[in-house]
């Protein structure tokens, strides 16, 4: 385990984390930063509770949405398996 550091709207935040995330955690880090300063900047108004929600509710839509095309896209590759896997067997029972 590695001791790193993360800056998150100017909060270092100390993380333990594997040797091979070190690279990973900190471009996590930056890329939550960054929702936070747009919502910081676009809701000036808002307590950072409200800011940090708000991003966080905007990151899980990007997780959800991701995950939503890799299940279309691997529910269409199954699909395309199923046809060639058909197609093959018909080829193999008209060789028989």
């Amino acid at each position: 385990m590695e001791s790193i550091k993360v800056n998150i709207m100017g909060k270092q935040i100390p993380l333990r984390v594997e040797e091979s995330e070190v690279e990973n955690t900190r471009n996590i880090a930056q890329y939550v930063d960054e929702k936070f300063r747009l919502y910081r900047n676009q809701l000036s108004n808002q307590p950072d509770s409200t800011v940090m929600i708000l991003a966080c509710l905007s990151i899980a839509e990007e997780v959800f949405e991701l995950r939503s095309k890799l299940q279309h896209q691997h529910d269409k590759e199954s699909e395309l398996m199923d046809h060639v896997n058909k197609k093959l067997e018909d080829f193999v029972n008209e060789l028989s």
